[in-house]
């Protein structure tokens, strides 16, 4: 693990921060330990902050903490205190969970099954709505079909498909409700044809 500069806060005396290095003498052996004794000491918190912000979703409050850990692995450098660790670490937990609440929404934005008629019993619901989606998909243009893949496949950012189309997010994201609309009435006029 590379050196972060030190993962304890700047007021935390030096001896404190320090561990005895391994007869190798290895830095990343401190960085270890420093990492470990910060996630010792935050892990219940940051878990607590998430469960109550994630409505109860204990899943969901466990890959916020992991991703919070991993940022900080990759991220945090000295601060100037506790409040301000503590504070940074509680900011990129509700960053995490947001990012999460996102990718829900744009998960079962794709298709509303309110929509959808019923479906007979002696045939399985997946595979049917899995090739009325292909097709669906198959029957679009190529520029809206482009677009649904990268945002829903490829789980490209609408910031991210504006640069690559040099266009705004905003307009990204009105074709995208477009599209969406096109996909859903493809589907819910295939599957009406069906039963």
């Amino acid at each position: 693990m590379p050196d972060r500069g030190g993962l304890q806060p700047a007021n935390v005396p030096v001896q404190r921060r320090r561990r005895r290095a391994p007869a190798g003498g290895g830095r990343g052996t401190r960085d270890e330990a420093a990492f470990r004794q910060l996630y010792d000491r935050y892990q219940p918190r940051l878990f607590r902050l998430a469960l109550v912000l994630g409505r109860g979703d204990e899943s969901l409050a466990q890959d916020t903490v992991q991703s919070v850990f991993v940022t900080a692995a990759a991220k945090l450098r000295r601060v100037d205190g506790e409040e301000h660790l503590w504070n940074w670490l509680a900011r990129v937990a509700r960053q995490q969970l947001a990012k999460a609440w996102r990718q829900q929404k744009r998960d079962s934005a794709v298709v509303g099954m309110a929509d959808l008629p019923e479906q007979p019993d002696a045939v399985k619901p997946d595979s049917v709505l899995e090739e009325s989606l292909d097709a669906a998909l198959l029957a679009m243009d190529a520029e809206d079909r482009q677009l649904v893949e990268w945002f829903y496949f490829d789980r490209l950012s609408q910031q991210e498909i504006a640069g690559q189309l040099n266009a705004t997010p905003k307009a990204v994201s009105g074709r995208l409700e477009r599209a969406r609309a096109k996909l859903r009435s493809l589907i819910t006029r295939r599957l009406s044809h069906e039963t």
